[in-house]
């Protein structure tokens, strides 16, 4: 699959041919679908906690008779209790779900396929800019008309770039080491740069 480069001018760069066993895969919901999933749970702190029976503060001691009254309760902490513990309450756990190397793996090349397909795949010849201006970026994200858009670099981000976009709404910057599916489907757009394509090939090889 061939593909034109793009500057921030919006001048041709030349042109670059992509794997079709990484962009060019008919693409499964299903695998995206497990991904997203993965990610999401994942992400989740999972602190949630509340104080079962064993954790209350109130008195353990028999507070009636056992007959003549009383129900036959034992102590306060019971969960019917004003202050008492809650039944079958939160506690702190993981949400994480296991799923195969070779799967993430997949998702990732479907992620990036779907782009292509779509044809909101856009390869960038460098994102470097001389100052950290975010009006200017913004100018310059309009007249290429990124609305939503995800621009990956390579291993280390233009600094000057990363300043200037990280105040403009709908537009992430990731280092290539951080690509994954969530990001690449949450906007319309995604913008690979020479660099982060070759990350990824060599990535895939």
């Amino acid at each position: 699959m061939e593909l034109k480069v793009t500057t921030l001018d919006g001048k041709s760069a030349g042109t670059v041919d992509l794997k079709d066993d990484v962009f060019g895969l008919e693409v499964r919901a299903d695998i995206l679908h497990r991904m997203v999933r993965y990610q999401q749970l994942k992400a989740m702190a999972g602190t949630h906690d509340v104080k079962n029976r064993s954790e209350g503060v109130r008195t353990g001691k028999k507070f009636k008779k056992q007959k003549g009254g009383g129900a036959r309760h034992g102590d306060r902490k019971a969960p019917q209790f004003r202050g008492g513990g809650r039944a079958f309450g939160p506690t702190p756990r993981s949400h994480a779900i296991d799923l195969p190397k070779k799967v993430r793996v997949l998702a990732l090349k479907h992620a990036l396929s779907s782009k292509a397909k779509a044809g909101s795949l856009i390869v960038l010849d460098s994102v470097a800019q001389a100052e950290a201006k975010t009006a200017a970026l913004r100018t310059t994200f309009g007249k290429l008309e990124w609305a939503s858009a995800l621009i990956i670099d390579g291993a280390n981000v233009d600094q000057n770039f990363a300043l200037a976009a990280r105040n403009i709404p709908n537009i992430d910057v990731l280092p290539i080491q951080g690509i994954n599916v969530v990001s690449i489907l949450k906007r319309d757009k995604l913008v690979l740069t020479k660099a982060a394509l070759e990350a990824l090939e060599a990535r895939f090889a």
